[in-house]
């Protein structure tokens, strides 16, 4: 097919839409955690940002999305990017070389979620050896399965933009990580307050504006499908931002950071649906996100466990969600598929086997690849450093 230059546009532009997540998550965080390990935080960030480029390159793309290997992982066929064209090949619209960026950045704000669990106590060395191992076995293997020609694609499973791949992956991945690094010095003792809420609400609008390429961009296409993918994060993410302000206000106070949480969670919930759903729809699936998702963060709250930043809340919780509403709202109108709700019983069947399986891979793998980097690299700073902060320790500069 003949290069389209509005799609490869859309594509590109999508992509850096994506890739500002990046940092968007890191002040985000940075904003929530202590002021001695606010630099740290968004410093992880642009690492993540770093080593999944690389990684992307020499052999992530090829694992996710080369040929099919037993419905589990890709061939080694584009190693190094051999054979990956900057010019529109075969039925695409566009190169083939921009897709790679795009599904890097994808990448890229996976990982970047997982940090959550490590927030303030992670060694960094510790955390360049996890991020690599992770990417490699945990990301590309679920991104191939979903996205990549995998077993979960060939059952039916639908994931419009990385419900299972982005959301329920960072989200459990981010809580087997917690269990194994242990809570922070301090946690349930005295105060862990966020140190700059502004920050953080600028970190969550960043994501709020680039969740826009990650949802409407992932149509590869600039027409319906796209345009019902845009409309439909806005409304999903408004939805969210009321629901959990209305259930915080009924605990107490409608705390600003619990509106841009809400808003997140509905985000997170929409997107293996965006293109897939009607906009009514998107209202049930981000204000049901909302309610959910602040009440998982209140649950881990009073198990007392340090998920420092709640990403198992938000997008685990909210991943799973957002899965199984594709299978049930699914409607053959807006994109040609079909839930439950239409008859389809089979789409609920497959999401819900895709998420399960999501799900157990991203905890298990996650949890064995911190259980033995714990046991031979050490994932935790020493108690001095955590007291100090890892701006000055690892860092040594001051916010």
């Amino acid at each position: 097919m003949a290069l389209d230059t509005g799609v490869t546009t859309w594509l590109m532009v999508s992509a850096l839409l994506v890739m500002l997540m990046t940092p968007g998550v890191g002040f985000f965080y940075g904003g929530l955690v202590r002021k001695k390990n606010f630099i740290s935080m968004i410093a992880l960030s642009f690492l993540v940002l770093s080593l999944t480029s690389i990684q992307w390159i020499l052999v992530g793309y090829s694992l996710a999305f080369g040929s099919d290997i037993g419905g589990f992982i890709g061939s080694l066929q584009y190693l190094g990017l051999a054979g990956v064209s900057a010019t529109a090949t075969g039925t695409a619209a566009y190169p083939p070389l921009v897709y790679v960026a795009f599904q890097l950045f994808f990448a890229s704000v996976t990982l970047t979620i997982v940090t959550s669990a490590v927030a303030e106590r992670i060694k960094l060395t510790t955390f360049i050896v996890f991020s690599l191992i992770w990417l490699t076995v945990v990301y590309c293997p679920l991104a191939h399965w979903a996205w990549g020609g995998g077993w979960a694609q060939q059952m039916g499973l639908i994931d419009f933009a990385g419900g299972t791949v982005v959301e329920i992956c960072s989200g459990f991945a981010a809580l087997a990580l917690a269990l194994v690094i242990g809570k922070r010095s301090g946690f349930g003792e005295y105060s862990l307050e966020p140190h700059n809420i502004p920050i953080a609400l600028l970190g969550a609008a960043l994501l709020w504006f680039g969740w826009f390429g990650f949802n409407a961009g992932s149509a590869l296409a600039v027409n319906g499908s796209a345009v019902t993918a845009f409309i439909n994060t806005n409304t999903a993410a408004a939805a969210g931002a009321l629901a959990w302000m209305f259930a915080s206000w009924y605990q107490g106070k409608p705390s600003s950071l619990g509106m841009v949480s809400g808003a997140i969670a509905g985000m997170v919930a929409i997107t293996p649906a965006a293109g897939f759903v009607t906009p009514m729809v998107a209202i049930l699936i981000g204000a049901v996100a909302g309610v959910l998702c602040f009440g998982m963060m209140l649950l881990r709250i009073s198990k007392q466990l340090d998920e420092s930043l709640d990403a198992w809340a938000i997008h685990g919780m909210g991943g799973v969600w957002g899965t199984l509403a594709t299978g049930l709202f699914a409607a053959a109108a807006v994109a040609g598929f079909s839930g439950f709700f239409e008859g389809n019983a089979h789409q609920l069947v497959a999401n819900t086997i895709g998420a399960i399986a999501a799900v157990v891979y991203a905890f298990v793998m996650t949890l064995v690849i911190a259980w033995i980097l714990d046991r031979t690299m050490g994932l935790r700073v020493t108690p001095d450093e955590e007291y100090v902060g890892l701006d000055i320790c690892h860092h040594g500069e001051r916010a």
